[in-house]
């Protein structure tokens, strides 16, 4: 009689796990059917090096953050210093991003936020006493303080957009300019459309897919899936080749992927509250970027980001999602190289 209800018992168990793993995989975006050969062929073949520029390290309070300057093959016409969104280290900005700056005249900092990358990665976090944007903020400043840097252009994504309104605050001295991209002044705000549910819900469920079983494939097809979750109905190719090439390279030449990040970067926003009033002071030239079809964080946010802030440019990309494909790299690159060229008398970095 044991027997029978072990097995019983084990065949529900059987049962349900299959018909969640099903729900699962229908309720992802599907990969492109030549993703799996794209992938065998970056794991077969040497990766490129993608540290191309001047490495260091600087002391941010209790972190050791690491840093790149990449430079330009031309006279430099200024700095720019790149922020990155939530979980994502400093090889989360697409080659062919930082190709058009540098070929545009830009010096490049890129830099790995505490919890990523060759950084620290904070294993003492402690929920109740968590680092927030603040925190992120002075470690960009110990990196141009370390470069004797007078002021950079910051440029942020999401997460990265939140903590360059937040340098931008803390030390207006130091930045020329504010970029600010598919991101938002208040994550919280009542008066604006939420952070999509279903969007983390995907996100959660590509974890279960491809996160459980931590084979370099599925780490790959883990960051693939992502970005298709956040391209959302735009229709556009993901850039599979290079985005596998940067993930195998950060799983065998670096630090791999922090697990535990993404609960310390949402805690690091939430617990900052909102940047309105002070955002509302600022006199530096700045540009607010979304995209209409991200799925994430609703361009009403970023919408409201330039009502706030005096004098801001907003720029609308129609069929971009949240995420910074080739597709638009041309017309992203050139918006912000006229914005920077005509805001240079502000620049002195």
């Amino acid at each position: 009689m044991i027997k029978k209800v072990f097995l019983s018992l084990l065949a529900t168990v059987f049962v349900v796990t299959l018909a969640g793993f099903i729900y699962v995989e229908k309720t992802l975006p599907v990969l492109p059917e030549e993703t799996d050969g794209i992938i065998d062929n970056v794991l077969e073949h040497p990766l490129p090096e993608l540290i191309v520029g001047q490495q260091g390290y600087v002391r941010s309070g209790e972190a050791a953050i690491w840093y790149e300057v990449i430079d330009t093959e031309k006279t430099p016409v200024g700095t720019v210093m790149l922020m990155m969104g939530i979980s994502n280290d400093a090889l989360g900005w697409p080659r062919h991003f930082l190709g058009s700056l540098r070929e545009a005249g830009y010096r490049i900092i890129r830099y790995d936020y505490r919890g990523t990358g060759l950084s620290d990665w904070m294993i003492n976090w402690d929920r109740a006493h968590p680092y927030n944007l603040n925190h992120l903020t002075a470690d960009a400043l110990a990196i141009i303080d370390a470069l004797k840097i007078d002021k950079v252009h910051v440029l942020g994504i999401s997460l990265g957009g939140m903590v360059a309104q937040q340098m931008a605050i803390n030390h207006p001295n130091r930045v020329a300019s504010l970029v600010s991209m598919m991101s938002s002044c208040d994550i919280l705000d009542p008066e604006l459309p939420p952070i999509s549910m279903d969007v983390v819900k995907q996100f959660i469920f590509a974890q279960i897919r491809y996160g459980l079983i931590s084979t370099e494939k599925n780490i790959i097809k883990l960051h693939l899936t992502s970005r298709a979750i956040l391209r959302g109905e735009a229709d556009y190719s993901l850039d599979t080749h290079p985005l596998a090439q940067s993930v195998l390279y950060n799983i065998r030449n670096r630090n791999g992927y922090n697990p535990k990040v993404s609960e310390q970067h949402n805690a690091a926003v939430m617990t900052s509250g909102s940047r309105a009033a002070p955002l509302a002071k600022l006199q530096m030239p700045t540009l607010i970027i979304h995209g209409e079809a991200d799925p994430l964080i609703p361009i009403a946010h970023g919408a409201k980001c330039a009502d706030i802030i005096p004098n801001s440019v907003f720029v609308r990309i129609p069929e971009m999602g949240h995420d910074l494909p080739s597709t638009f790299n041309e017309s992203i690159t050139n918006t912000l190289s006229r914005f920077w060229t005509l805001q240079s008398s502000a620049f002195n970095g």
